[in-house]
């Protein structure tokens, strides 16, 4: 696809159309990918010798924290479209992924904190990499509240472009940060091109299939809530025309 068929999606109409027809696809395949790997994890493979039953909640944070982070850097990307390109559909892209993402941090908190309780002995530690990924959930928020602050559509997606390049230092520094400094209660990471630090295969391959469902689950919410916010915003368009004529 060349990159001249690729921007014909900034069209409303086509996007809408494509997303429509896709939709199906995305959330069947979502839903086989998440019962298949989180029914694999959690039921059928062996506890560790280390962290015991625990180490299966692997299967909800380790997802959940790739998505979190990932989502920022899609919006950051949807962002820079809008900031060069002026495309609308790009701009409420990355708003309706915002609050996907903030959903995905929240699991990623909520299941770190059950996961590290029983492995360091507290819920919580300034450790450098939790601590970043705090910050980006609150810049997660920012963003959310600032497009709600703001009437002008196109003024609040200049303002949160502008927002998400800043907050995009956090989402690298949450997926980077134990690479960044050698001190932190946080293990390295699961999915690692190093065999002594990458999971067992046993582990392994239920979490690929469960990051697969998160991913296609990411999908297709944001192809839902991008084109509900297509068209709450030609319907704010129409009645606005309305009141002026």
């Amino acid at each position: 696809m060349n990159m001249n068929a690729l921007w014909e999606y900034a069209n409303p109409v086509k996007f809408l159309r494509t997303t429509e027809r896709s939709l199906p696809f995305f959330w069947i395949t979502a839903l086989v990918c998440l019962v298949v790997g989180l029914v694999w994890g959690f039921f059928f493979t062996p506890d560790d010798f280390r962290q015991g039953s625990t180490v299966k909640i692997i299967y909800l944070h380790v997802p959940s924290a790739l998505m979190a982070i990932n989502i920022w850097l899609m919006m950051l990307v949807t962002s820079l479209v809008w900031l060069v390109r002026r495309h609308h559909v790009s701009a409420l892209a990355a708003k309706a992924a915002a609050l996907v993402g903030i959903v995905m941090t929240l699991i990623a908190l909520a299941t770190g904190a059950i996961w590290g309780q029983p492995m360091w002995g507290t819920w919580w530690a300034w450790d450098p990499r939790l601590t970043s990924f705090l910050i980006l959930f609150l810049f997660y928020l920012g963003y959310v509240a600032l497009w709600e602050a703001i009437d002008n559509p196109d003024t609040a997606a200049d303002l949160t472009s502008v927002l998400c390049l800043v907050g995009s230092v956090f989402a690298l520094l949450s997926r980077y940060a134990v690479n960044f400094w050698n001190q932190g209660l946080h293990q390295g990471a699961s999915l690692s091109l190093d065999k002594e630090e990458n999971v067992a295969d046993v582990f392994y391959f239920p979490l690929l299939v469960s990051i697969a469902g998160f991913v296609l689950l990411f999908i297709a919410l944001v192809f839902l809530r991008t084109g509900t916010e297509i068209r709450r915003r030609r319907a704010k368009t129409l009645l606005a025309r309305e009141r002026l004529g």
